[in-house]
């Protein structure tokens, strides 16, 4: 059998997706399992959204659409994020693609490659680094620590560039911590990158609606400074509970359009049709649940995160993002991928460890409350019972 182009030997994966595997196997074995491990709303598409993907396939909506996407789902796009964060976007800088990955994919795609380093948030979403050591490039890790409140911090992440780097990627609100950077951070960043116009700044904002205590989102998109080199990613499938529909966006600097254009022509053609039609009426029709389900996460919010510092060896900051809780578990003399491995096998808890998210994710374990509170609760007296009945183990 012919050998495999060893580009291929340095793609990694994301483990949510095994340890959901592997929870839904157990489950079919007849356990009852909880499983906090997986990052999608436990909510239903709004009604309104399903329907206007139904009438978009009797209306005979059923084939090709252009490469970058549906110019009534553009604007809509351009015409939301001047609404909720007060920018001017043309529609010929959006991109339409089949999930938030995409544009993560094409973006390191485009500027990584041996002898480039790429800068990436640690803990963060495994698909960045994965992706940069796919290119060749250097993935080098922003540390996201616990006493920053998993926010990056400006001084730090301007210290980490070099004449090598090509490109920066942020994230905030972030997956796996629930952290979010302050404006003033973000301000420091953004001064400080001045001195490196070289440096292209990916920002990862799929979060940016799920914000916690009256915080507002800051969008790197209000810094006309580094707008002709940022990307912004940001999507469907969080905010309005979309996950299989498979719907994102990317916004673009006018000189990389066209090349991640020829990206998309050379992979997926385009975005199914229905489902941006679907884009079309969650971003344009009534935010009602919205608003809902960002009540509900709230509430599973502090339930979870009183309930991991009752834990013995645990003790967990409040998100202020996202719907994730990012607990230390150093205290309990696990390592956290053997105690994730433990809670799931031995008390039908699923989580992730830490280190699935990066180097600085040991001693951590990830909880996504996207699940009901009922669960979450059980979740928690099994995790409680568990600590308290097992032998330290490393």
């Amino acid at each position: 059998m012919p050998a495999t182009v060893s580009a291929f030997d340095r793609i990694g994966e994301e483990n949510a997706f095994a340890v959901l595997a592997r929870a839904t196997d157990l489950a079919r074995q007849g356990r009852d399992i909880v499983n906090l491990g997986i990052g999608q709303p436990d909510f239903a598409t709004p009604p309104h959204i399903v329907e206007a993907a139904v009438k978009a396939l009797r209306d005979g909506h059923h084939g090709y659409t252009p490469a970058t996407g549906l110019l009534p789902l553009r604007e809509a796009v351009a015409a939301d994020l001047h609404r909720r964060q007060g920018v001017t976007v043309s529609p010929e800088h959006v991109m339409i693609v089949p999930g938030g990955k995409v544009t993560m994919f094409m973006a390191i795609l485009m500027f990584g490659a041996p002898g480039v380093d790429i800068l990436y948030p640690d803990p963060g979403f495994p698909i960045y680094r994965s992706m940069i050591e796919f290119t060749g490039a250097r993935p080098i890790p922003v540390p996201m620590r616990e006493a920053n409140g998993f926010a990056f911090s400006a001084e730090e992440t301007l210290g980490l560039i070099t004449p090598a780097t090509r490109l920066l990627i942020l994230n905030s609100p972030a997956n796996p911590t629930g952290g979010v950077t302050p404006k003033s951070e973000i301000d420091a960043l953004v001064a400080g990158l001045d001195r490196f116009p070289e440096v292209a700044v990916l920002s990862d904002e799929i979060y940016g609606q799920m914000t916690y205590d009256g915080l507002a989102h800051q969008t790197l998109l209000s810094y006309p400074a580094i707008r002709d080199r940022l990307i912004l990613l940001d999507g469907w499938s969080k905010t309005y509970a979309m996950t299989g529909w498979r719907l994102g966006y990317g916004v673009w600097p006018k000189p990389w359009f066209d090349k991640a254009r020829k990206l998309v022509v050379n992979s997926f053609s385009c975005t199914n049709a229905a489902s941006q039609w679907a884009g079309i009426a969650a971003l344009e029709g009534p935010q009602d649940a919205v608003r809902t389900m960002m009540a509900a996460f709230d509430e599973r919010r502090h339930a979870v995160t009183a309930g991991l510092n009752r834990l013995p060896g645990v003790r967990a900051v409040v998100p202020k993002g996202a719907f994730y809780a990012f607990p230390n578990i150093t205290g309990t003399g696990w390592a956290a991928k053997a105690l994730a491995s433990a809670l799931l096998e031995e008390a039908g808890v699923a989580c992730i460890g830490g280190p699935d998210f990066g180097l600085h994710g040991e001693g951590y374990l990830r909880f996504s409350y996207a699940n009901s509170l009922p669960n979450i609760e059980i979740a928690l007296e099994r995790m409680g019972r568990f600590l308290r009945d097992t032998v330290k183990r490393p």
